[in-house]
């Protein structure tokens, strides 16, 4: 069978590489001394030799915790155990992770009493969620003329919701929008 010429030219051979180890562990430590911590075991300085020996009589592995130390701090501890605890409570702790949002509520200058008291319960209920409110005044063409009126009504809508928010700033301008942000209130646990 001929093959063709350049035909396997541009084929790379591809290895699976496997991902490297977070931690160094058995024969990858080859410091000559390290530290020994842990559960059934006499803490102390090692050999390398000798604590994984400890390690093999156990049927565990030996496990570089803290490389920068003097000497590196090893431990016995079943790797993939020590693995699978580390990404659960890397998991628990995202879980527990505050997530929160800007929500944004919009008005123009001439936004009326009954959609501005509207706007005031989401917010409120926005900010009881923990979640921040970026509320901002729309200037659209000539309606640039009443920035007294937005800002007037920004504080109106501060003092609306100083119960349940606190005001993180006074109202800016930023292009033809008048802003002002809002955090929750820390709410005191029980």
């Amino acid at each position: 069978m001929q093959t063709r010429p350049g035909f396997n030219k541009n084929r790379r051979n591809f290895r699976r590489r496997e991902p490297e180890q977070e931690h160094r562990t058995n024969r990858m430590i080859r410091i000559p001394e390290i530290r020994l911590v842990g559960e059934n075991i006499e803490t102390g300085v090692y050999r390398t030799e000798e604590a994984l020996k400890l390690a093999e009589a156990q049927g565990l592995d030996l496990v570089e915790i803290s490389p920068n130390a003097k000497p590196p701090v090893c431990r016995i501890i079943d790797y993939k155990k020590f693995l699978y605890e580390k990404k659960k409570k890397e998991k628990e702790m995202k879980a527990k992770a505050a997530k929160s949002e800007v929500k944004e509520i919009r008005f123009t200058p001439n936004t009326d009493d009954h959609d501005f008291e509207f706007k005031t319960k989401h917010a409120e209920k926005f900010l009881k969620e923990g979640n921040k409110v970026k509320a901002y005044v729309q200037f659209r063409g000539r309606a640039i003329l009443f920035k007294e009126r937005g800002e007037l009504l920004l504080l109106k809508f501060a003092e609306r919701l100083a119960e349940s928010g606190v005001l993180e700033g006074m109202p800016k301008m930023e292009g033809k929008r008048m802003l002002v942000i809002f955090a929750p209130k820390a709410s005191k646990k029980k």
